[in-house]
């Protein structure tokens, strides 16, 4: 598989989450972040918006980074001059191909658009940037039209056509067939721009990769519009394990980007996020902990320090004596399997009444407990 590259929209496409909104500031230190990770280009932003927008693409632009930086266009030729005076190396081009789009939202006709979307390429064009031509709601326009609309924006001067699944309709089956198709039949570098209506985003911007797409547009920890977009995290540590193609980003700074992107659009980091949450790592079960402590290699398909977290051991219901005496032996306590039988069973009974995982400092208040009454007991005896 040749080497995939990674456009990050959490900029433009991520801000985009209903009522998410970042300060310029926090733009820029996302930007570092996802530069010092190895992201290729950077859509920062929407400049033909202007005010703050503008302002923080301009300084994203004056940061000296590695990954190239993008301007999100209308196919607007005025929209594109104001990409240029913010200094980007990459311009977005989009406009719909879907008759849904053009229709309804639009209110113009196939030769318009198509029409727009070639002049405003070829304007791009002559300033020597690099052009992603978007065809929003891809996953729904006519295969015919599509085909005639990457051809056209080929010629026009476009490096890559965006294929846009707007909606998140697609599966991964649908997805490798219909790309294998454009791909073969266009000649184009194709993106997968996928959304997350459907929970399968990852699946199907991997589902395209396989069918011939170049690049992956993604967002940190899968913010968009609606239920968001296929997330960096996910995809990168998926083409890594599954895939067996390593695009050598610095994956242990993942969790640390997630945490930050999370407060910066008070957002949630689930603790089951995939990847990045922190229970990826954390074990209670009986038997999957005991595996854990063996061979971690028994419950995770990747180490803990690959993505910036750490392996955790919790007490609780289902725990089992196996990681109960290893989580005292971190206190520096051994505990007999009569000892771990007893503490066990009250462990449980707390952990029901509390309907949760113990804290150490309760497992502590327990193990005084079962002291004391141990004691007494042989007093009384």
């Amino acid at each position: 598989m040749s080497k995939i590259k990674v456009v990050d929209t959490t900029l433009r496409d991520g801000e985009q989450t209903a009522g998410v909104v970042f300060a310029n500031q926090e733009k820029i230190r996302i930007a570092k972040m996802l530069d010092a990770i190895g992201v290729e280009q950077i859509e920062a932003g929407v400049p033909v918006m202007g005010g703050h927008e503008k302002e923080a693409i301009k300084e994203i632009c004056k940061l000296g980074l590695k990954s190239s930086i993008m301007g999100w266009n209308r196919a607007v030729i005025s929209d594109i001059e104001q990409s240029f005076e913010c200094g980007v190396d990459a311009v977005a081009i989009s406009i719909s191909t879907s008759d849904i789009h053009i229709d309804h939202k639009l209110r113009s006709t196939r030769e318009k658009v198509l029409e727009s979307m070639v002049k405003a390429t070829e304007f791009a064009h002559q300033q020597g940037v690099y052009i992603s031509v978007n065809a929003e709601d891809a996953s729904r326009s006519d295969p015919e039209y599509l085909l005639k609309f990457a051809r056209a924006a080929k010629e026009a001067g476009a490096d890559r056509l965006r294929y846009c699944d707007t909606v998140g309709i697609l599966d991964p089956f649908t997805t490798y067939e219909r790309i294998s198709k454009l791909k073969q039949a266009a000649g184009i570098d194709i993106e997968m721009h996928t959304h997350n209506d459907f929970g399968m985003a990852t699946a199907n911007a991997l589902a395209g990769v396989r069918a011939g797409a170049s690049w992956v547009g993604v967002t940190v920890i899968g913010l968009g519009e609606r239920a968001g977009n296929a997330a960096m995290e996910e995809v990168v540590m998926a083409l890594k394990h599954i895939e067996g193609n390593d695009l050598n980003f610095r994956t242990e700074m993942f969790r640390e980007i997630a945490e930050y992107v999370s407060l910066a659009s008070k957002r949630e980091l689930p603790a089951w996020k995939p990847i990045v949450g922190s229970n990826m790592f954390a074990h209670e079960s009986g038997i999957h902990a005991d595996g854990a402590l063996k061979d971690p290699r028994t419950y995770e398909v990747f180490c803990p320090e690959e993505v910036g977290l750490e392996r955790q051991i919790v007490i609780g219901k289902h725990s089992g004596t196996g990681a109960l005496r290893a989580k005292f032996e971190e206190y520096g306590i051994l505990l007999t399997k009569e000892e771990a039988n007893d503490i066990l069973s009250r462990v449980r009974v707390a952990a029901v009444e509390l309907k949760r995982t113990l804290f150490d400092k309760e497992l502590a208040y327990i193990y005084e407990d079962y002291l004391h009454d141990t004691k007494k007991t042989a007093e009384e005896k």
